[in-house]
């Protein structure tokens, strides 16, 4: 990989060349590059899983696979966009590019410890698709391994869920690196409230991936022990708790969809104010609000089980803190309009993804009060209303959060600059395919249509086919949007350093970075980190 010079010095491609140099490294932008490739490459094969599972439902009856094939195709489509897309992306790309360079400082705490988790997401990807080829093909169970079932397939659920252990091992150590570089590697003088809100939106990533993780690993491994040794854990037929399984997964499973969701915050949270040439509206409220997303995140698990014979009590009490989550989300939504009202507003690709997140993520959490709600999730619960909400947030928010960040840190990265009329152009038909999609969704799923089967009744055909045509203009805007990407960084003019009059700190170094990250020492703004001059 070559990349262009403006003024002789060395960037962090051309310190080393050679492929070992790359997967033995040690320097934490690269690393990030390592991670980004691997993402993009998994989160392109869940694409394909997921229109293959669109075809299949676009007609009433089998249509291209069998009930149990479109299992197994639904099971490993959740497995990678969760396990090898969602949770990883923004943390350990961009995360792991640029943390340390916006609290100016040269690595994270813990290189050594960064490339483990690179190479541990790796063999946990390994895993997870050796269960295509190895023993009675892949697991059938959707991805949240729900026992009993999962102790009982002849399906391959030991080498998935082997897989999942390992790649919360590689997000263990991402937060914990990431915790002790902000707490002990911030530049002289930059206090907590001078940290960009991105660096709040990892931090607050970070205790979540170090505290809720390990819950996860030891109910995966609780799995595996009961398939191999017929332990009765989860299986009622001897003895065990298929409740239990539940708490379990999901004490993890609800603080993950923020491990997902906050650094994509705080990815908008850097872009509007960008965009609008002025200082973001309410940065402690943000920056706090981020901390108050996680801590409630670990309270709310229970809204995931109000239909499994729960107390009354507790369902109320979940349902209340179901609600009370929902507060800091709004507080983050109100400042980044409030930034944006009389901004001096520059309409570029990375803004227009931030506002498709505002926009989409609104609509996914306010879905989300709808399953929050006691009365209405009883009606909701296991339809297709639940897979509109959830894609809403996670694809609609996080999804599209990453893609800004793509365009919004393409230059800094690569030093190229891409084709701003074709990236717009390929957001309106991204945006247009992805509401196409998932809207119906949520019409099915009032309609009454249960989610995770591949076969529904005739009157939900109309909406089924709308949403098929919808994948296809999705995927439409995906192939554009990433062809125009590759041309720039294979033709595209030279960026600069700040092409976009960014105030933060990676805005003062060079485009590549060097392998220190800066040649001279960055200056901190003098008055809070979203100083516009």
């Amino acid at each position: 990989m070559s990349t262009a010079t403006d003024s002789g010095y060395v960037n962090f491609f051309q310190a080393k060349k050679g492929l070992a140099s790359w997967i033995f490294t040690l320097d934490h932008k690269r690393i990030g590059l390592l991670y980004f490739y691997s993402v993009l490459a998994f989160f392109l094969v869940g694409v394909l899983l997921g229109f293959l599972m669109r075809l299949e439902l676009i007609a009433p009856g089998e249509t291209i696979m069998k009930a149990t094939q479109y299992n197994q195709v639904f099971t490993l489509h959740g497995v990678i966009m969760i396990f090898l897309f969602i949770i990883p992306v923004i943390p350990a790309i961009f995360g792991n590019f640029f943390l340390p360079i916006m609290i100016g400082t040269d690595d994270v705490a813990f290189p050594k410890l960064n490339l483990l988790s690179w190479w541990l997401y790796i063999l946990g990807a390994l895993f997870a698709l050796s269960t295509l080829v190895v023993g009675e093909g892949p697991a059938d169970t959707g991805w949240t391994f729900y026992a009993p079932y999962s102790v009982k397939t002849g399906t391959n659920v030991t080498l998935a869920v082997l897989a999942a252990f390992i790649l919360g091992f590689s997000s263990i150590l991402t937060g914990l690196n990431f915790i002790v570089t902000i707490h002990r590697l911030r530049f002289p003088g930059m206090k907590w409230f001078d940290m960009p809100l991105f660096m709040w939106g990892l931090y607050a990533t970070s205790w979540i991936q170090l505290l809720a993780t390990p819950v996860i690993g030891i109910t995966l491994l609780m799995i595996i022990a009961e398939r191999t040794f017929g332990i009765g854990l989860f299986d009622p037929a001897i003895g065990g708790d298929p409740i239990l399984y539940q708490h379990l997964f999901w004490i993890y499973s609800h603080p993950a969809v923020y491990i997902m969701v906050l650094p994509a915050m705080g990815i908008v949270s850097e872009i509007i104010p960008t965009f609008t040439n002025r200082t973001i509206f309410g940065y402690k409220a943000i920056a706090i609000s981020s901390l108050a997303i996680a801590f409630v995140g670990y309270f709310v698990w229970g809204h995931h089980m109000f239909t499994s014979g729960m107390s009354g009590p507790a369902r109320i009490i979940f349902s209340l803190l179901t609600f009370l989550v929902a507060i800091p989300s709004a507080i983050k939504v109100f400042n980044w309009v409030a930034t944006l009202y009389k901004g001096s507003i520059e309409i570029k690709p990375p803004l227009l993804y931030a506002m498709a997140f505002i926009f989409q993520f609104s609509i996914g959490g306010l879905t989300g009060l709808v399953n929050g709600a006691l009365a209405a999730n009883v009606h909701v619960h296991d339809t297709y209303f639940v897979v509109g909400h959830f894609h809403y947030v996670m694809f609609g928010g996080t999804g599209f959060a990453f893609f800004g960040a793509m365009h919004y840190w393409f230059p800094k990265i690569w030093g190229k600059m891409y084709n701003i009329k074709r990236a717009n152009i390929a957001f309106a038909i991204l945006f247009a395919g992805f509401n196409l999609l998932y809207f119906p969704m949520l019409i099915v799923g009032i309609m009454g249509m249960p989610r995770r089967y591949y076969d529904y009744l005739p009157e939900f055909t109309t909406m089924n086919v709308i949403s098929t045509v919808g994948s296809w203009v999705l995927i439409i805007g995906l192939i554009m949007m990433l062809w125009n990407l590759i041309n720039g960084y294979r033709k595209g003019k030279i960026a600069g350093n700040n092409p976009w009059g960014g105030v933060t700190l990676e805005w003062q170094t060079k485009s590549p970075p060097p392998l220190p990250n800066f040649l001279k020492k960055p200056e901190l703004p003098e008055d809070g980190p979203y100083t516009f001059k």
